[in-house]
């Protein structure tokens, strides 16, 4: 924005000065055409007043005349006399001293019609030569008494132009430095203009910033004009009352996972104490399908209370060490891995000062759901592979199973909340695994998606049927490197 509004700005300055310059460049252009043209037309006519005069003494002050002119303004006069008797067809003579025209269409005209001619040698500028010839005049006495005059000769002028080519340029090229000048000063008025314009909407930027990175008692200072004043309280409010909403919907998780919690905890534990005092099978039976239900309530519940911290705690993302959060995880989960000679392969290497911004627990979460998942779909003696890669734009992290795999329909509802595939093993899940996840990862301004994994060598070597499995993939935001590391 506020490179547009200083273009903006120096294109008006821009248009105001074109406006204002040109026309002046053009008037005095103009008129340095038009003093030049009358001032050799004037000495041009002077000339052909001596050459018409036809006596020895205008003669020679034409010759001196002609002489002084030419060394000050480098021009070449060229003068032909034709008389009164030989008529202006005749070839006439030169002048003595001066040197004789050659005879052209423009001299013969002034010969014959008396008019003098202008040629400036280009019709939309000017050439080398300003060329004017004018016609010399004498008089003759009539037999009625009455004065005339007739054409005896004519008199060019060659004037080099230029001087006057010099003086243009100085005209045009002192007002084009002086608009480049006005133009830099006014881009620098109008980028001090612009960023003071746009100052508040920064500060409502940053506030956005850091409002959306979690910081929920970011505020706007309220100045600028009236609509951004209006802007800035408008959000204001906004976020105090959505800071209101978070922090009762804090209170309201943590009183429920204690309400929650401790009743179903009282239950199970009643449970226990009647199947230990039970002897009947059927009653320890109808006690046993009990307990598995409360056990599944309970994790229901758990992950249910969960689901609602994501969604209400918004907290700053912050750097976090991607390799140390991985091993971590992975060696919780090894020993449940072992059990059922399932093997947790970490591939990719990652580097040690690889980070990743997510909130603190958030990434931890995600490892746990995806790693139950998919110890619980992976087959016996099978592998899940953990793969980290860095991007440029990005930090990749794959899960990949050998499990059963999901169909394109079932991987369009999976992040639905309690919603369970029909690969499962088990039946023991909540259908929240993951919802959580894609919350976790959404709100650290990440993306996950379900693909399908590459099917498995071991199972091909086999002879038997290719096994693909699933592959969750987790795009997180990439976070400088720790200084120093």
């Amino acid at each position: 924005m506020i490179r547009r509004l200083i273009v903006s700005y120096v294109l008006l300055v821009a248009v105001a000065l074109a406006a204002f310059t040109v026309p002046v460049a053009v008037t005095l252009t103009g008129q340095l055409r038009g003093d030049t043209g009358a001032s050799v037309q004037r000495e041009a006519t002077t000339m052909a007043l001596l050459l018409g005069a036809g006596d020895a003494a205008s003669r020679d002050a034409l010759v001196q005349m002609v002489g002084a002119y030419a060394v000050e303004t480098d021009s070449t006069v060229q003068a032909i006399y034709v008389g009164t008797d030989t008529g202006t067809d005749a070839d006439g003579g030169a002048v003595p001293g001066l040197p004789e025209p050659v005879r052209d269409a423009a001299l013969d005209r002034a010969l014959r019609e008396g008019r003098p001619t202008t040629d400036w040698g280009s019709s939309w500028f000017w050439g080398p030569h300003l060329v004017i010839t004018v016609p010399a005049r004498e008089p003759v006495a009539s037999g009625n008494g009455d004065g005339s005059d007739q054409v005896v000769g004519a008199v060019r002028v060659s004037f080099p132009t230029e001087g006057l080519t010099d003086r243009f340029w100085t005209i045009w090229g002192f007002r084009a430095v002086l608009a480049v000048g006005v133009l830099v000063v006014a881009a620098g008025l109008g980028y001090l203009a612009a960023r003071w314009l746009t100052r508040p909407l920064r500060q409502l930027n940053a506030m956005a910033s850091r409002f959306s990175d979690g910081d929920l008692t970011a505020r706007s200072p309220v100045t600028g004009p009236h609509e951004t004043q209006t802007l800035a309280r408008t959000l204001n409010q906004g976020a105090e009352r959505l800071d209101t909403l978070v922090a009762a919907q804090r209170i309201f998780v943590a009183d429920a996972s204690h309400q929650l919690r401790t009743p179903l905890t009282a239950l199970r534990l009643s449970l226990d104490n009647i199947a230990d005092g039970v002897d009947d099978p059927y009653v320890t039976e109808d006690v046993e399908q009990a307990t598995a239900e409360v056990v599944r309530m309970s994790r229901l519940v758990n992950g249910l209370l969960v689901l609602a911290r994501a969604e209400a705690q918004v907290t700053a993302a912050e750097p976090l060490p991607l390799r140390d959060i991985v091993q971590d995880r992975l060696a919780v989960w090894q020993p449940a891995a072992d059990e059922r000679g399932v093997t947790i392969a970490l591939t990719g290497n990652p580097d040690d000062r690889l980070q990743v911004l997510a909130s603190p627990g958030h990434l931890d979460q995600v490892l746990d759901n995806v790693l139950s998942n998919a110890l619980e779909v992976s087959p016996d003696g099978g592998t899940i592979t953990v793969r980290a890669e860095a991007r440029p734009d990005a930090v990749v992290l794959e899960i990949l199973d050998e499990g059963p795999g999901m169909p394109d329909a079932e991987k369009a509802r999976a992040f639905d909340r309690f919603w369970r595939g029909q690969g499962l093993t088990g039946r023991s899940g909540s259908g929240l695994g993951l919802a959580i996840v894609k919350q976790l990862v959404t709100d650290d301004g990440g993306t996950v998606t379900l693909r399908d994994a590459p099917a498995s060598d071991r199972a091909a070597s086999d002879g038997g049927p290719e096994r693909g499995g699933l592959c969750v993939w987790i795009s997180l935001r990439p976070a400088s490197p720790r200084s120093g590391g």
